[in-house]
């Protein structure tokens, strides 16, 4: 029986040795959870025998449990690098639309030549759908998640609608010396500034806007200016029909200032709204000046003043130089994919080069009642058991669910020099056990002599 005893022991040594290696395999590996060996002794008995002399018969292995607390989190410059700080798993699928998941702790994640967010063995993170705008979630179910595409351009071109323009104009310049407006001669011009706006096909159209400074001693008002404007070129009327290529022209507006540099109604009352009346260019007027087989499908406004009608963005005429307070318009061409950004509470944001930026999804997130009970499949995952639970989903860095971190990897929780300490008494153990065996051995031997 003492052999067996001791055979028991050099089992369990040697599988406590196996455990310890394998973590210190794995120091390194991203997201890998130590295990631990467990142990317990082995006794059994009769009615027939005396407890008080039973020495019991040796040792077996109950469990190799894996601990599953945070590991030390590690900075990357690649922002589909992803750690989990707190409790949640993020959840893979093998096939496009495939509802078998695996769950992993390690976020080292990467496009595939279809632009989805992939590990390396080509899984697929799973996300929860959201509203492109918002970026609200619309289901945070695991089985309504699918695999996250990143596009590599913004879709379809969007036509201007709006403009907005906001300015400071110099109220010590003079009248030009030259009339009247002609936008090739430069000494008719007092100010002027330009945007880019789009057409139906996404191509970018050069809109000129110029101020010119009335004479006092025609109009009789020392604060009132003429705005022009020209698309590609071509002067147009306020309604956004060309003008010709000689003069005189027409302004699209006129604007007045009181004496302390805010705007006044084209009458010279007061103006409550501190902006100028907006100037509506018919669509297929401008239209008729496009040679490239696009359109302006709307209207398109020019608004004396910013989106969001911000009161430190108000036309003014002050002493001083020349400002646009704001100059921009809603328009986009196709634009390529640069940069994604990830939240901690995992939503997906693009940005593109024509200044576009959309929600693409949110990494979906899980947890279980009994992470120990989780099945290890290889390669830092797991799959759902029957003693792990059915897994929850939900929301990062809301509930019990930790956030998540872009540009980051969950280290191994493999602490090395704890492992080199087990990993000498194991070996001791093992030393033992086989000297226990050695002495069974000569014991034997010595009653095998026996004459």
């Amino acid at each position: 029986m003492s052999f067996n005893i001791a055979l028991t022991g050099i089992a369990a040594a040697q599988k406590d040795l196996d455990v310890t290696a394998n973590n210190i395999a794995n120091v390194n590996t991203t997201g890998f959870k130590e295990s631990r060996a467990e142990f317990a002794d082995v006794y059994a008995s009769s009615v027939f025998t005396s407890g008080k002399t039973k020495n019991g018969d040796g040792v077996q292995t109950t469990s190799v449990s894996q601990q599953f607390h945070q590991g030390s989190t590690l900075g990357t410059q690649n922002s589909l690098d992803l750690a989990i700080g707190g409790e949640g798993y993020f959840a893979l699928s093998s096939e496009l639309g495939s509802q078998d998941h695996t769950f992993t702790r390690a976020g080292a994640f990467k496009l595939n030549k279809d632009n989805f967010i992939v590990d390396s063995r080509g899984s697929f993170l799973q996300g929860f759908p959201v509203d492109p705008s918002s970026g609200d979630a619309t289901s945070v179910s695991l089985s309504t998640s699918t695999a996250i595409q990143i596009p590599d351009s913004s879709g379809a071109p969007r036509a201007t609608t709006n403009i907005y323009s906001s300015f400071r104009l110099d109220s010590t310049k003079a009248a030009p010396s030259v009339t009247p407006f002609d936008p090739t001669q430069s000494g008719s011009i007092t100010h002027s500034t330009s945007t880019n706006i789009y057409d139906s096909l996404g191509e970018s159209h050069t809109m000129q806007l110029y101020f010119v400074k009335t004479d006092a001693a025609v109009t009789g008002n020392a604060n009132e200016w003429e705005v022009y404007s020209t698309l590609d070129g071509q002067v147009v009327n306020p309604d956004g029909s060309p003008q010709g290529a000689t003069g005189p022209y027409t302004p699209i507006s006129t604007f007045q200032f009181d004496a302390n540099g805010l705007p006044l109604n084209t009458n010279g009352t007061a103006n409550t709204t501190n902006t100028f009346d907006s100037v509506v260019f018919d669509g297929a007027n401008l239209t008729g000046i496009l040679s490239n087989g696009a359109s302006f499908p709307n209207n398109v406004t020019i608004n004396w003043r910013d989106e969001a009608g911000t009161s430190s963005k108000i036309p003014t005429q002050h002493a001083g130089s020349f400002e646009n307070k704001v100059l921009d318009q809603d328009g986009a061409a196709v634009g390529r994919l640069a940069n994604i950004d990830i939240g901690v509470d995992g939503k997906i944001v693009a940005s593109y080069s024509n200044g576009d930026s959309n929600y693409l999804g949110q990494v979906a997130l899980t947890r279980f009642s009994n992470s120990q009970g989780l099945q290890q499949v290889g390669n830092t995952s797991w799959k759902k058991s029957l003693t792990s639970g059915e897994p929850i989903a939900g929301e990062a860095n809301s509930g019990a669910f930790g956030k998540i971190s872009s540009s980051a990897l969950e280290q191994s929780n493999v602490n090395l020099t704890n492992e080199l300490v087990d990993l000498i008494s194991a070996q001791r153990n093992f030393q033992a056990n086989s000297r226990a065996l050695e002495v069974n051995s000569t014991l034997q031997q010595a009653i095998l002599q026996i004459r």
